[in-house]
């Protein structure tokens, strides 16, 4: 704790507590209160994020773009960059380590599993508010500080190579993956055609990066920006619906949640969706449980060395249930494309 304490005193004066804050799987994160204020402190993760600099460079051109448009238009707080007082908006820790200071955006909360479909409707504004937002952000501007992510054949190719020597494998996922492994170039092949377009993304918009009012239960801000880069709008719907529509057994997809969320969303978003856009919803929205189960079954036979986990067989049961979850989708595809195709009439008509 006293090496916490130095660490914070970097970034403000008279700290008073630190607390661990959420559950994410990639950084360390706390809640450091102070004598006048209180702010979030991370330590980013070196092995996922290897170029922190470039993190914090694109969360400064992401702010300034969407301060650019305060006013009443705009709808979601981002957490503001805290700087240390030599005026850098990072610490390096005599041991190598990266820190970083946010505002903490005060009587918020996250939550895992969505309640009622106001929830659902909530996210999807959201989510399609924070795009409409940066719709006109161009996506050279900033760097791409994950290589890789969210390219489904290349995780396809990772975990080939990791396949061998036969250790620690399930029959399960990899009947699954290698019935399944073509469906892992459907955006990517959509983009080098020139059907998709790259735009800026959030990269990782699974439910819990929400915060909702706790007492008007709206949605007021989405955080965890360090996967902002270019990319297609696709991932992060796909992620999106993948975090919020998983039954409460986790591997079942709830179609009237996906309508909710996908109403609200095209209800902000429409307004820059091409009809390629439309057509390559159900892909997306099929494809990131197929990756990030691949992705969770790679990493068990590595040895669990991206996701952080409790025990040894945890990664694969998040690869299962992403499987599972995948598989429930593809049962209800005619009913997923109907709902696609009815929502963009409506969007049409407006």
């Amino acid at each position: 704790m006293s090496a916490l304490l130095s660490i914070a005193g970097q970034f403000a004066d008279a700290v008073t507590r630190i607390t661990p804050l959420g559950n994410g799987l990639i950084n360390d994160t706390y809640l450091v209160a102070t004598q006048s204020s209180t702010f979030v402190l991370q330590r980013i993760n070196s092995t996922v994020f290897p170029a922190p600099k470039l993190i914090m460079a694109n969360l400064a051109t992401l702010n300034r773009h969407i301060a650019q448009k305060a006013g009443a238009s705009v709808k979601l707080k981002i957490p503001e960059i805290l700087k240390t007082a030599d005026d850098e908006s990072l610490y390096q820790h005599e041991n190598g380590d990266c820190w970083r200071a946010l505002s903490f955006i005060a009587n918020t909360e996250s939550i895992e599993a969505i309640g009622s479909l106001g929830d659902a409707e909530q996210a999807g504004f959201a989510l399609g508010h924070f795009h409409r937002l940066i719709s006109d952000l161009d996506p050279s501007l900033l760097h791409d500080t994950l290589p890789g992510f969210h390219i489904t054949p290349e995780y396809l190719r990772r975990y080939r190579q990791v396949l061998q020597p036969p250790i620690r494998q399930n029959r399960y996922c990899i009947e699954f993956i290698s019935r399944f492994q073509h469906i892992a170039d459907d955006l990517e092949a959509a983009r080098q055609q020139g059907l998709l377009s790259l735009r800026v993304i959030h990269g990782d918009p699974k439910l819990n990066n929400f915060l909702f009012d706790k007492h008007s239960k709206k949605i007021v801000s989405i955080i965890d920006l360090d996967t902002v880069k270019p990319g297609l709008v696709h991932y992060d719907i796909g992620d999106c619906i993948r975090s919020c529509c998983s039954t409460s057994d986790s591997v079942g997809f709830d179609l009237a949640v996906c309508a909710a969320l996908l109403k609200s969303y095209l209800s902000e978003a429409g307004a820059f969706f091409t009809e390629y856009d439309y057509h390559y919803l159900y892909p997306a929205i099929r494809l990131i449980p197929f990756e990030l189960g691949a992705r969770f079954y790679t990493d068990y036979l590595e040895g669990n060395r991206y996701f952080k986990a409790t025990d040894p067989e945890q990664n694969l049961r998040r690869a299962i249930n992403q499987f599972r979850l995948c598989e429930s989708i593809m049962s209800q595809e005619s009913a997923i494309k109907t709902l696609i195709a009815q929502l963009q009439n409506k969007v049409n008509i407006k």
